[in-house]
């Protein structure tokens, strides 16, 4: 089991007041499945998605990831985990606008300590497999936003994580390219990639093959999704 999630819970302080964002939330995901956690503002989705992602600890009850106990871990910790075990993409793509493609998929590379030569090697690969073979030396500003998204994506492979793990990935494009982003998560789904998605947008969310739903810090639903058979 990739995901092991027992009796999560996670409070936060606003002020005086204490707000229960996760209440004893309990799920497991295995490798190379491709989920979808959905729901409303405020039901605890962004608060599971950074636990999940070892930006965050919770309160209570335990959370193994391939094997580690996260729950208790250090910031450094933390850290080191998020590096080898989890590729992020978030809506706003979050590259380096001076730094071409290429340096932008290399970045965990050099934060993992990969030579220049072979890092270039893996991070070409990389882009390759995204369809940017052509697009290594554009920086963001000369790409469109389902290209920065790709490079974004490629980023997040290139460290080969046990998880990929992607925040809102088609907010900011059109539906077309959208769509294309999405064909490729599957794709790399297909490939032996586990993906994990949040999303407040059903159509993106049945994407995937199995949806989770929340609702005021609680699992309300955990359903597979049909798909039609390809003719």
């Amino acid at each position: 089991m990739l995901i092991d999630i027992r009796a999560l819970s996670k409070k936060y302080l606003l002020g005086a007041v204490e707000v229960l964002a996760l209440n004893e939330i309990s799920l497991s995901i295995e490798r190379n499945e491709y989920v979808a956690i959905m729901g409303p503002s405020g039901s605890g989705k962004s608060t599971l998605m950074n636990i999940i992602g070892c930006l965050d600890v919770p309160t209570a009850g335990s959370y193994t990831l391939n094997g580690q106990a996260v729950a208790s871990l250090s910031d450094d910790e933390l850290a080191t985990i998020r590096n080898k075990e989890i590729g992020f993409v978030f809506q706003t793509f979050n590259l380096l606008p001076r730094a071409d493609a290429l340096h932008n998929v290399e970045l965990p590379l050099i934060y993992k300590g990969v030579p220049k030569a072979e890092r270039r090697i893996i991070a070409r690969e990389t882009l390759e497999k995204v369809g940017l073979g052509d697009r290594m030396d554009h920086k963001p500003n000369e790409l469109s936003g389902g290209q920065r998204q790709r490079v974004a994506i490629a980023r997040a492979l290139v460290n080969n994580p046990s998880i990929i793990l992607a925040d809102e990935p088609t907010g900011n494009l059109d539906s077309t390219t959208g769509e294309e982003i999405m064909k490729l998560f599957a794709d790399l789904n297909a490939a032996g990639n586990t993906i994990i998605v949040v999303t407040h947008e059903e159509e993106i969310a049945r994407k995937s093959k199995r949806i989770i739903r929340l609702r005021d810090g609680r699992i309300v639903s955990d359903e597979a999704v049909e798909h039609e058979a390809a003719v």
